[in-house]
Order: structure tokens, then C-alpha cells, then sequence
């Protein structure tokens, strides 16, 4: 007997179809938010039980928005759509051309974006989709320059100068980043002024222009190395999850979709000992734990979708069994092939969610041959998450245009994810 096999066998809950989610949402209770994550960015069944999850806490717990680890001007054209408007859920996720693609614009979250735009066809409050992320800089200063010239032409002038600074880098991020570190350049003095001009505003140009900012000073943070890019990051939609729930109203709340490494308490794992946030642990201490349900997903092996390099066209690669003494290991010797774990109080917990134990993480990059060499954040799982999905044997999500897209993004730190 595998020495978590007891406590396992007691605290394990078979997974097989949506009702099996009843004790989550008892968990959830008045929670304000959830968050929900997945280990890696190209894995169909994390993609389908998240979104299992979030219609129950729309339909029947009255959840008001979906806000997912994707760029402001994309989701707001999934927004529209699910709204009701003119184009298609499959139109607006098409538009997707950042790489990686396939992370939204995926078979899977076109399933759920239809179901939305039916939820909400026979409703006067809709249930939004939001972007959190921080990477579209140009596509947001030109949905900016658009809404000054149609609304309010006497602000066009700010965002000119923020405009015509950034443009002299031809919409390369690494160029401005490189050139901010060794020329001394910065066009950050024009986005705060273009900033300060446009906050409380109406929420789209507000939060691009918020977008621009937290853009700017991300790339800048990125050439230094270290962990600052990654805060200014998850602070980042740290605070466009606040502003979202603002603009929602008293009594709002919110469904969060974000790789594990962001939605899980950075202090249950070697993050904080690197000085890392994520958004899970500035949620809990804006909102205070007990509004704050964090979900993590996992899985022992199977198939993903990733890139092998940063930009590299995207993959259908194996992943291999869960390294020797793993969670994920673990849980492939001790629980059913689909699992759901509502963690116990404190007080009342097993060993296996107060030991530190390796957890993987796969981002959009990814080399399965090199996974023994990374891929795994130790962490404390009863205090990383509130509850945890287990798959023990997965298959790579399904993208709707398997095309390479060539980028010039930074990579993220740590990769991909």
C-alpha cells in the first residue's frame, strides 16, 4: 500500500460528469471569486472540466463574468459575441493572432462561448468575457486612438505621443526592451500621461490604456531578469480583476482562468522564496480567503498542445508519467483516473496536503525530452489550493487554426506560462 494511499481512498471523489461538482460548489459557497487554473495551456480535459465548472457557477450561483489569462482587445471581441453581437463566437475567436493561438482559440472554449452566448440570449444582465493580461500594447493604443477620435477628439493629442513614441520600435517589444536598457530610451513618461488622462473613463479605454502602461513597464522589467516581470504581471490582473468587479457592481462575481503557476498561493510553493506573486495570493489578500476559492487541475501523462521554442509552431507532443515522487506520481498510484479533491480544514489535513511534493507545470513552451530537468513547482497542495481536479491520463485540446504565427514577444518568465 502506497504510504497517501489511505488518506487518499478518503479524501478523493470520483470525477465522471458535471454533478460530481456538487461539493465544489458547497465549497464555493458566497465566495466573491474563483479561480480556477489548469497545468499546462494545451490540454483538452482541463479546458472541458473548467468550463464544466464555470457554467454551474453561472447558471446557478449567478456568477457574473469570466476573466481569463488572454489580452484586453481579443476577449473583448469574445465579449461582444457572447453578448449577442453581430459576429460569431467562432468569428471572434479566429481574430486571435497572438501567439499562442491555440489557447483561446480552441475547440474547446468555442463549446463554451456558444453556450454563453445562449445563456445569455434570454437575459438583460449578461455574464461577460475579459481579458486580464498585459502583452497587447499596440493592438490597445490603436483601440484607444479609435474611441478618442469617434468620442471624446480633444484627448487624441496624449495618446499621439504615446503613440508615435512606441512606434519608433516598430511593434517589437524585445527592440524597446533592449533599447530602454542599454540607450536609455523609455516612452513611459508619454503612457503615464496618457494614463492619467484616461483613467475612469468608460471601462474599454480605461483598461487599455491600463494595458499600455502595465505593457510598458512589463517589457522594461523584462531585460532586467529576476522575478519583476512576473509581479508587474500578475499585479497587473490582480488589479484589472478588481477594476472588473468594480464596474460589475456590489454583489459581483467573478470566474477566473489562468494557468496554475498564476491562480495558485505563490507562498505554498518556491515562488514567494523567489519573490514571486501570483494571482491567487494577491486575490486572497485583497478579498480575504474566505472569498477567494483557488482550483488547481493536474494530470499524470498523456498528449498536449505547446511549441517547442518561443514562436515555434504549435505541437501535438506526449507527455510522459509524472516524475518519481511527484504529486502527480502520487495521485497516478493512489486516486481514481478522475478525481476531485474539496480540501478539509487546516486542522483536519492529510499528510499529502501538507507535504511539499514536486507539482508539474507545462507553459505554451515545452520539450517533453528535458521535462526530469524542470517542469515542477514544489508545493504544500492544501495550502496552494482550496480544491484540486485530477486527470490521471489526458489528450491535447483541439485548435480551431493550426497555423505558425510569427511573434516577437519577449518570452514570459518563467517560460510560458
Amino acid at each position: 500500500m502506497h504510504r497517501y494511499g489511505d488518506e487518499v481512498a478518503a479524501i478523493a471523489r470520483p470525477l465522471v460528469d458535471d454533478g460530481d461538482l456538487d461539493v465544489l460548489l458547497d465549497r464555493v459557497g458566497d465566495a466573491r471569486v474563483v479561480m480556477i487554473g489548469e497545468a499546462s495551456h494545451g490540454t483538452h480535459e482541463y479546458y472541458v472540466w473548467r468550463q464544466a465548472l464555470t457554467r454551474r457557477l453561472i447558471a446557478e450561483r449567478g456568477f457574473s463574468f469570466v476573466a481569463v489569462e488572454g489580452d484586453w482587445p481579443d476577449c473583448e471581441r469574445v465579449d461582444a459575441a457572447v453578448r449577442g453581437g453581430p459576429a460569431t463566437p467562432i468569428e471572434a475567436l479566429l481574430g486571435y493572432e497572438r501567439w499562442p493561438t491555440w489557447m483561446w482559440a480552441n475547440e474547446e472554449v468555442l463549446d463554451f462561448a456558444g453556450w454563453l452566448r445562449g445563456f445569455n440570449a434570454s437575459r438583460e444582465t449578461k455574464v461577460g468575457f475579459h481579458g486580464l493580461d498585459v502583452y497587447s500594447m499596440w493592438e490597445s493604443l490603436r483601440e484607444i486612438l479609435t474611441w478618442l477620435r469617434e468620442h471624446d477628439p480633444e484627448r487624441v493629442d496624449a495618446a499621439l505621443a504615446a503613440y508615435h513614441c512606441l512606434s519608433a520600435y516598430s511593434e517589437d517589444p524585445q527592440s524597446y526592451a533592449w533599447a530602454t536598457k542599454f540607450l536609455r530610451a523609455s516612452c513611459a513618461d508619454d503612457v503615464v500621461r496618457m494614463l492619467v488622462d484616461l483613467r475612469g473613463r468608460e471601462l474599454a479605454v480605461w483598461q487599455n490604456a491600463e494595458v499600455v502602461a502595465g505593457a510598458e513597464h512589463y517589457y522594461r522589467a523584462m531585460v532586467a531578469g529576476g522575478p519583476t516581470a512576473w509581479n508587474v504581471r500578475d499585479r497587473h490582473m490582480d488589479a484589472t480583476l478588481a477594476r472588473l468587479l468594480d464596474h460589475y457592481g456590489d454583489g459581483s462575481r467573478a470566474v477566473v482562468w489562468a494557468h496554475n503557476t498564476h491562480v495558485g498561493d505563490a507562498n505554498a510553493t518556491d515562488q514567494a522564496a523567489l519573490g514571486e506573486v501570483t494571482i491567487g495570493s494577491l486575490a486572497r489578500e485583497r478579498h480575504g480567503a474566505a472569498q477567494v476559492v483557488l482550483v488547481g487541475l493536474g494530470g499524470h501523462r498523456g498528449s498536449v498542445v505547446a511549441g517547442r521554442g518561443w514562436g515555434a509552431p504549435m505541437t501535438e507532443l506526449p507527455v510522459p508519467p509524472g516524475r518519481p515522487g511527484s504529486l502527480e506520481d502520487v495521485l497516478h498510484a493512489t486516486a481514481p483516473e478522475q478525481a476531485l479533491f474539496v480540501f478539509p480544514p487546516p486542522g483536519e489535513r492529510p499528510a499529502l496536503l501538507v507535504d511539499e511534493l514536486p507539482h508539474r507545470a507545462i507553459g505554451v513552451v515545452y520539450r517533453p525530452e528535458a521535462e526530469q530537468l524542470g517542469n515542477y513547482v514544489p508545493s504544500v497542495l492544501g495550502d496552494r489550493y482550496d480544491a484540486f481536479l485530477w486527470f490521471d491520463e489526458t489528450r491535447a485540446l483541439r485548435p480551431l487554426h493550426p497555423l505558425h504565427v510569427d511573434t516577437h514577444e519577449l518570452e514570459t518568465y518563467p517560460t510560458g506560462v
